[in-house]
C-alpha cells in the first residue's frame, strides 16, 4: 500500500484542473471553510484603518429566499461584512450597522444617465454593464482626451467629484476591460494592445461573466483562474463548462467580435459650423451666432418645439474648448431675441490663437406650437409678455436676481410674501396697509418713550439717531402662528404706523400686549418705511 507521501506526490504531479478537491482524498481533519466569511479573504492592514465620516451602512436585497448583503461601504467591509453574507448573520456581527434596501430600479436609472452622458461628453458608443458598471468605446476618439491614460484619471476625478467609488480598466477587448476593472489589483488598469491574455490570466474564472451553473463545474473540475482554461482545448472545456462558457473566454481574449450596443441619445437639436479658417474676432463670433441661430430655428420649428436653454461650445486650435450658455423664462425659437442674448456672452469667450469650429445645442427645450395673435392685432388685449425684458436683464445680472413678490397666505408680515416667476401672473394681495420697503428681519428700537399699553412710541433711537414722533396710527395686534412652533402660541406683536417731525413714516411694532408676560418682552422694533 503506497504511503502518504508517495500519494501526495502522485497528486503534485497532476494538472491542476484534474487534482482532486482534499474532501475527495478520505480526510476528516481538514478545517472546513467558514460558511459566510471563506468567500472573501480578509487583509489586515498595516497602517491604522482610516476614520469613516459616516456609519458603516451595508444594501441587503432578497437573494432566492433570503436577504443577503449585496453591498457595502469601506467600514463595513472593514468590520467583516461582504456581498454575499447573510443579512441576519451581518446584523449579528455588527448591531449598530446601518442597514438599507437596494434600490435596483434605481441604480438601473443612474447607470442610464451616467451612460448618456459618457456619450454626449466623451465616445458616441457607450453603454450600461449591469449591475454596476459602464462600457465606453475609445477608439478614434482617446486623441481627443489627451489619450488613454489622461481620459482615465480624469474619469476617476470625476467620478471622486460625484460621490462614486470607480475602478477604470482600458483593454483590447470589452471582456478583458470588464474582467480587469472589477478583478484587477489596482483603480487603475491600461493593458497594452496585444496583451490581454496575459493581463487577464490570474484572474478568478468569475470575472468572465460566467453562469453559475458554468462557474460550478468549473471548481469542480479544479479550474481557479483563467489561466487555468487557456491551455485546455476548446472541445472537451465546452463539454464540461458548455458553450456559452467558451464564448465568454474567446470575447475575453479577442478571438469571438462582441459588439457594444450604445446607448441612443434622443436626438437634441443641435446646429454646427467648421470654419476654413480660425476666428477671434467679436464681429466674427456674432456672425456664426447668427448663422447657427437660423439653422437651429429651422430644426424646432420643425419638430414643434422652442428653447429654454442653448449652449455655444466653440472649439479652438489647441483642442480646448470655450462653452457658453443662456436661458429664456418661456419656449421661444426667435432669433433676434436668442441672438440679443448670445451677444451678452461674447465678452466671455476667449479665442486663443483662433476658433475653428462651432455647434449649437439646445439641451432643455419644450413644446411651441402656433400662436394666436388675432386678439392682439384686433387691440382686444393690453396685456404685454414680459418674458423678453426678463430674459435680458436675466442675462446681464443673472436669473437669481430677477423675481416677482408674491403674497403668501400668512398674518406674519415676513411670512407674507415669496419670490415667485418673474413671468407670472401676479396673485391678489390683502387690502392691508404695508410700508413699500419691508426689511427682511425686523430691527431693534432703543431708548423707546411710549405710553403703555396701547399707544404709539413719542421718541424712539435707530441706527443712532433719535427720532421724534408727532403722529401715530394703531395698534394692529397680529398673533403668532403656533401651529408652527411652540414660541409663537402666546406672542403678539402691536403694529403701529408713526411719522417723525421731519415726514419719514415708518412701521414699528411692540412684542408683547403690556398685560401677559408670555405674549412678549416689551422689546419695540422697526418693520418697515413707508416712502
Amino acid at each position: 500500500m503506497p504511503s502518504r507521501t508517495d500519494v501526495e506526490a502522485q497528486i503534485a504531479a497532476l494538472p491542476i484542473h484534474a487534482q482532486p478537491p482534499m474532501r475527495e482524498l478520505g480526510r476528516r481533519l481538514e478545517a472546513a471553510s467558514h460558511p459566510y466569511k471563506a468567500a472573501v479573504p480578509v487583509r489586515r492592514p498595516s497602517a491604522p484603518a482610516p476614520a469613516f465620516q459616516h456609519a458603516p451602512m451595508a444594501l441587503i436585497d432578497k437573494v432566492g429566499r433570503r436577504e443577503e448583503v449585496v453591498a457595502v461601504c469601506d467600514g463595513a467591509r472593514a468590520l467583516g461584512i461582504h456581498p454575499g453574507m447573510a443579512a441576519s448573520h451581518a446584523r449579528a456581527l455588527v448591531s449598530d450597522l446601518d442597514f438599507r434596501p437596494a434600490e435596483p430600479g434605481g441604480d438601473a436609472a443612474l447607470l442610464d444617465r451616467l451612460a448618456l452622458l459618457a456619450v454626449r461628453r466623451w465616445s458616441p458608443i457607450a453603454a450600461v454593464t449591469p449591475p454596476d458598471g459602464l462600457w465606453i468605446d475609445l477608439a478614434g476618439c482617446d486623441h481627443l482626451h489627451g489619450g488613454e491614460e489622461r481620459f482615465c484619471r480624469r474619469l476617476l476625478a470625476f467620478c471622486r467629484r460625484a460621490g462614486f467609488t470607480a475602478r477604470v480598466a482600458v483593454a483590447d477587448t470589452a471582456g478583458a476591460a470588464y474582467a480587469l476593472a472589477r478583478y484587477g489589483r489596482t483603480d487603475l488598469i491600461r493593458v497594452e494592445p496585444g496583451a490581454t491574455a496575459s493581463a487577464i490570466a490570474p484572474l478568478p474564472i468569475v470575472a468572465l461573466r460566467l453562469t453559475p451553473t458554468a462557474i460550478s463545474a468549473a471548481r469542480r473540475f479544479g479550474f481557479e483562474t483563467i489561466a487555468d482554461l487557456l491551455p485546455v482545448a476548446r472541445g472537451p472545456l465546452a463539454r464540461r463548462l458548455g458553450l456559452p462558457a467558451i464564448t465568454r473566454l474567446d470575447q475575453a481574449l479577442g478571438a469571438v467580435a462582441e459588439p457594444i450596443t450604445p446607448r441612443e441619445d434622443a436626438e437634441v437639436p443641435i446646429a454646427e459650423r467648421r470654419l476654413l479658417e480660425p476666428i477671434g474676432t467679436a464681429e466674427a463670433i456674432e456672425q456664426v451666432m447668427r448663422d447657427l441661430l437660423h439653422d437651429l430655428a429651422g430644426v424646432l420649428q420643425a419638430r414643434g418645439l422652442g428653447a429654454r436653454s442653448l449652449r455655444l461650445t466653440g472649439l479652438r486650435v489647441d483642442g480646448t474648448e470655450q462653452i457658453v450658455a443662456v436661458g429664456t423664462s418661456r419656449p421661444t425659437r426667435e432669433v433676434p431675441h436668442l441672438l440679443r442674448l448670445l451677444k451678452l456672452r461674447i465678452e466671455r469667450i476667449d479665442p486663443g490663437m483662433g476658433l475653428e469650429r462651432f455647434w449649437l445645442i439646445a439641451p432643455h427645450t419644450e413644446p411651441l406650437d402656433a400662436v394666436d395673435l388675432g386678439a392682439v392685432l384686433a387691440g382686444e388685449t393690453q396685456v404685454r409678455d414680459p418674458s423678453r425684458l426678463v430674459d435680458v436683464i436675466a442675462g446681464r445680472i443673472g436669473p437669481q436676481w430677477v423675481y416677482r413678490i408674491a403674497p403668501v397666505e400668512s398674518h406674519v408680515p415676513e411670512r407674507a410674501v415669496i419670490r415667485s416667476d418673474p413671468i407670472g401672473l401676479p396673485g391678489k394681495w390683502p387690502a392691508w396697509k404695508r410700508p413699500i420697503r419691508m426689511f427682511v428681519r425686523p430691527e431693534p428700537l432703543s431708548n423707546v418713550i411710549a405710553l403703555m399699553p396701547d399707544r404709539p412710541p413719542r421718541r424712539f433711537e435707530w441706527r443712532g439717531r433719535t427720532y421724534r414722533i408727532v403722529a401715530g396710527d394703531g395698534p394692529e395686534r397680529i398673533h403668532g402662528e403656533w401651529w408652527r412652533r411652540d414660541a409663537e402660541v402666546w406672542a403678539i406683536r402691536d403694529y403701529y404706523r408713526v411719522e417723525d417731525e421731519e415726514g419719514g413714516r415708518f412701521w414699528v411694532f411692540r412684542r408683547g400686549d403690556g398685560f401677559e408676560d408670555e405674549t412678549g418682552d416689551l422689546s419695540w422694533w422697526i418693520h418697515g418705511v413707508f416712502g
